[in-house]
């Protein structure tokens, strides 16, 4: 079936070519997973022309029979420039389902609201070797855990951290988070998801935003699959404003990804809707696809960002550049400057930086930070931080580079030439707000609990009878 559709700015398409047969009979065809581009856009989709109405969201008869089916990702009567919300036309309304149930059996691993009763806190820098993928079939949800986190969604105010561990796709049924926006790290295996706007393929290297309230789905097309989520509660990401860098630079616009329109008709009896709702997961039966949306027009939409398109700044002369310079996306607090999550990564960059300390500094922080790594090596451990893992350094908790990092930074001297830092991919959560930590993360069995071991081997360079031009050295 022909998808055709429109967009107000930076009409750029691209093709993916995949297939993939579902277990339901239903098609499933990545072969024609087209994308339209920008970011914050008003995008229209139709996978059948006409299918949108003309002059207005919602009329008597929508267009073959289709239903009217709006869906609000901020309040009525937010400001213009805040507003989102998106208009679905589908073939049956989402409505359509029997009551929501607790889910038997129970998760027991996720949470949305983090107090005493759920979590714990400590200053005490950590870090996880990656996590087993489980040998039992695991879809997307089931192999879905929290990490960390502050805040409530009942308060509309805070983030999560998750990490998953796959090894099938999720089966006759959909996921909802009511809770907050997701923003996904695939780490190992790509993700074909499909949400109420089309479909998405999404790669190790690339991340993906999955507004509050749409449903979707996760298929493993690899296999097994790890990765990274990070959840907001009551806000929405956006790009970081630029300032003195100018108009261009880090993420562009038109490199975010929504997808086209796609829908199956094919009846699904015993169809699933899995809602997260207030950290706790609710199920609701219904006969057909929740992905039965024709065409659907707004600016509240899934999309997807390829992370080797960040176009990153740095240093010319002396000096480590602040983390800040390489933040992708952000979720800011009414306290400007300040954010309640923001997402930064280290990308492969040269550093030319004379007389200077090349990897990153030592450092105490007022705000939070979560560490992932996508592939090869992170260039302030030299051991430990391995892909898959991760690390948390927690409000004014000292970090920095391990001994061997150290040792071997200062070994070049000054003398050091320009190199580039190729073949990795590591990534930050950053945060205002302190985390609580997820009892079963901190008695985990992939807790590295010499990581402090890392920075012990830190001796002192200090001759207060040297020449204070050589450093100490």
């Amino acid at each position: 079936m022909e998808n055709t559709q429109t967009i107000t700015e930076n009409t750029n398409f691209h093709r993916h070519q995949q297939v993939v047969t579902k277990s339901d009979g239903c098609d499933f065809p990545f072969d024609d997973c087209d994308y339209q581009s920008g970011f914050a856009n008003s995008f229209e989709s139709e996978a059948i022309p006409g299918a949108l109405p003309a002059g207005q969201n919602s009329p008597l008869v929508c267009p073959y029979g289709l239903y009217a089916e709006q869906i609000s990702g901020s309040s009525f009567t937010s400001p213009r420039k805040l507003n989102q919300r998106s208009w679905l036309y589908r073939i049956k309304p989402s409505v359509t389902h029997e009551p929501f149930m607790p889910r038997v059996p129970s998760h027991g691993k996720i949470v949305s609201e983090f107090d005493k009763t759920n979590s714990c806190t400590t200053p005490t820098q950590l870090r996880w070797k990656p996590v087993d993928i489980p040998d039992s079939p695991t879809d997307f949800v089931d192999g879905f855990y929290t990490v960390c986190g502050a805040g409530s969604s009942f308060l509309r105010h805070g983030y999560a951290i998750h990490m998953y561990t796959a090894n099938k796709s999720m089966d006759n049924c959909a996921f909802c988070n009511a809770d907050g926006d997701f923003l996904i790290v695939p780490q190992q295996g790509r993700l074909w998801i499909t949400t109420e706007c089309g479909k998405l393929q999404v790669s190790p290297g690339e991340i993906v935003v999955l507004p509050q309230g749409f449903r979707f789905a996760v298929d493993l097309p690899d296999g097994p699959s790890r990765g990274y989520v990070a959840e907001i509660f009551g806000t929405h990401f956006q790009l970081p404003d630029l300032g003195p860098i100018g108009a261009n630079g880090l993420a562009a616009s038109r490199d975010f990804l929504v997808p086209k329109a796609w829908f199956e008709e094919c009846s699904c009896p015993g169809y699933t809707i899995i809602q997260k709702f207030g950290g706790e997961l609710f199920t609701a039966k219904q006969d057909f696809s929740p992905f039965n949306v024709v065409a659907w027009h707004g600016n509240y939409v899934p999309y997807k960002y390829d992370l080797k398109k960040f176009c990153p700044y740095n240093t010319v002369l002396i000096d480590h550049s602040d983390p800040s310079i390489n933040t992708v996306l952000t979720a800011p607090t009414d306290k400007p400057g300040v954010a309640l999550l923001d997402f930064v990564i280290f990308p492969p960059r040269w550093l030319v930086a004379e007389h200077t300390f090349r990897p990153p500094y030592y450092h105490r922080n007022c705000m939070s930070e979560f560490m992932g790594l996508i592939y090869g090596a992170y260039e302030a451990k030299a051991d430990g931080f391995l892909p898959g893992g991760a690390s948390l350094h927690s409000c004014m908790t000292p970090h920095g580079p391990d001994t061997k990092t150290y040792e071997t930074t200062i070994g070049r001297g000054n003398d050091a030439v320009p190199y580039k830092i190729t073949d990795t991919m590591a990534f930050m959560f950053e945060s205002c707000l302190i985390p609580r930590i997820c009892l079963w993360a901190v008695e985990s069995p992939f807790v590295d609990r010499d990581y402090y071991q890392c920075w012990i081997g830190l001796k002192s360079h200090f001759s207060h009878g040297a020449d204070p031009k050589s450093n100490g050295i």
